[in-house]
């Protein structure tokens, strides 16, 4: 069992950047890929990022490439989201979530377990 939770959502301008954590419990978070996955209201749940168990690998959606960045860190149970040059289209909320095992999947329903979500919003 995996249980997560995000922080470091909040209200930035166009432009500006957030960092988002994901805290992990248990102590076999290495064990698991992770991946970040962004829902605007009235649309589906979409891929944001992911990336492998000891973070050599990582795989962005075409939206993001370039501005986002995820990294973990495997002492800390943590995986981050670095976000810069925010655009009002990357407003969402924004959820980590686990995959057990070396894949890097994009479809969310591969991902055993999700975190409650954090809210970004950028202001144009």
């Amino acid at each position: 069992q995996v249980q997560l939770v995000e922080s470091g959502g909040g209200l930035v301008q166009a432009g500006g950047s957030l960092r988002l954590s994901c805290a992990a419990s248990g102590r076999t978070f290495s064990s698991y890929s992770m991946g970040w996955f962004r829902q605007a209201p009235g649309e589906e749940r979409q891929f944001v990022a992911a990336i492998s168990r000891g973070g050599i690998s990582a795989y962005y959606a075409d939206s993001v490439k370039g501005r986002f960045t995820i990294s973990r860190d495997n002492a800390k149970n943590t995986v981050y989201l670095q976000m810069n040059s925010l655009k009002s289209e990357d407003t969402a909320v924004y959820s980590c979530a686990a995959v057990f095992g070396f894949a890097l999947p994009t479809d969310l329903r591969q991902y055993n377990y999700w975190g409650q979500g954090t809210q970004v919003t950028v202001s144009s």
